[in-house]
């Protein structure tokens, strides 16, 4: 009765070199470290996600991973998209250039897991450089505002001239209510250009001014 013989080679059977892997993780690894830094200098949102930002990193990460079984066994590539196809995922996305630093990710780890080094290395920087810069730019120009001011109504003729000079002022809400009246405007400002809301404390009859950076989309 002939013994069945196993060898190390026969449980690992993909043709991967541990020093490949370590290599392809490592790149992956600075190379989403790269695409963290740049998303934590370029975000102007709301509330920066912390673990969003470290997610970008592991994405690259897992990419390159499975780029690199599906690029050295067929078989496992075709089972692997079969098994993708079937997960849904639930996190949702409130600002859409998130989804696009998502989709970086994912192209970065494609081409560091099909060993594509250079094209990865190239692209994070032209990317990155191309993120700076118009951040850098989007800082020199007019951002939108929601200024909120509740005065008394004995203020009302005080407030609607001052109102009238703030630049590219439009009327958003106007609430009466028994202790006076909400008004919110929208504006476009510069941020050094927001020294203004102070001015209103110093009516008569206003009770608070509040400005809000907002960012939903201006209709021309």
């Amino acid at each position: 009765m002939n013994e069945a013989t196993f060898s190390l080679a026969d449980v690992f059977s993909i043709t991967l070199s541990p020093m490949q892997v370590v290599l392809t993780l490592l790149i992956s690894l600075a190379v989403g470290l790269f695409v963290f830094f740049v998303y934590k200098k370029t975000f102007g949102g709301v509330l920066y996600s912390r673990n969003f930002n470290l997610s970008l990193i592991m994405l690259t990460m897992v990419t390159s991973l499975m780029l690199m079984l599906i690029n050295n066994n067929l078989a496992l590539s075709m089972g692997m998209v079969g098994a993708l196809s079937i997960i849904r995922f639930r996190t949702a996305v409130k600002d859409p250039i998130d989804t696009v630093f998502m989709f970086w990710a994912v192209g970065e780890g494609i081409a560091i897991g099909t060993r594509f080094y250079d094209v990865a290395v190239i692209a994070a920087l032209v990317i990155g450089a191309i993120m700076v810069v118009l951040t850098l730019f989007k800082g020199k120009m007019t951002a939108p505002y929601l200024l909120i001011i509740h005065y008394h109504e004995g203020a009302s003729q005080q407030v609607r001239q001052m109102v009238k000079q703030l630049p590219n002022a439009r009327l958003k809400a106007k609430t009466a209510q028994r202790d006076g009246i909400e008004l919110t405007m929208e504006l476009r400002l510069k941020e050094s250009e927001t020294g203004f809301v102070e001015k209103f404390l110093r009516v008569d009859g206003v009770y608070d001014a509040t400005l809000i950076s907002h960012q939903g989309d201006i209709v021309s």
